[in-house]
């Protein structure tokens, strides 16, 4: 495997855990990867970095981001964010991955890309929904704050650092897992 693929492979990966914070976020930050020739799509996927899909996408992301500060209109998103963020996930690994087969492709974009992605918005949605229970939804801007500064900071390691990228994302999936076992023991019956 070459050194591109390699890259190529941590860009997919870490971009698509950051769509698993905001679903637009990284996809506006891939157009705009491509557009300044930061980064090169796979053929079938150079309309990504066209100013109409770099519009597009700039305005989701701006309406995305405003619209996890309205309370409970938060959670609505969280409950569609999951299959988008999978479906997102698969299609930002299928535009970054380079030199393998359309098989080995479409299985990274699936298993890497679109499991990684809905991990973490599944994760994501479960705790704006625990700040929403505990706070009466007074704290979900800040969990939205954090949310997205993760997708800016995780879409820009990808495109810049996508080695380093790929580091923080196992941090947050073994961080993801940990709180998993945790609820799951706290969910246990007693005897």
């Amino acid at each position: 495997m070459s050194p591109e693929t390699v890259l190529s492979i941590c860009l997919g990966i870490g971009l698509s855990a950051s769509v698993g914070f905001r679903v637009f976020l990284p996809l506006f930050a891939l157009s705009l990867a491509a557009y300044f020739n930061v980064w090169e799509l796979n053929e079938s996927w150079q309309w990504v970095g066209s100013v109409p899909a770099l519009i597009t996408l700039g305005v989701a992301t701006i309406v995305e981001i405003f619209a996890y500060f309205i309370p409970y209109v938060d959670n609505l998103l969280d409950s569609i964010a999951v299959p988008l963020a999978a479906i997102a996930g698969t299609a930002v690994m299928l535009s970054t991955v380079a030199d393998l087969n359309e098989v080995t492709t479409w299985a990274l974009a699936i298993i890497a890309g679109g499991g990684t992605a809905a991990a973490i918005a599944g994760t994501s949605g479960t705790t704006r929904l625990a700040s929403t229970a505990t706070t009466g939804g007074i704290a979900n801007p800040v969990v939205s704050t954090i949310e997205t500064g993760t997708s800016v900071i995780m879409s820009t390691l990808s495109i810049f650092v996508p080695i380093i990228a790929i580091v923080l994302v196992v941090i947050i999936l073994i961080i993801i897992f940990k709180l998993f076992i945790r609820f799951k023991r706290k969910k246990a019956p007693i005897g």
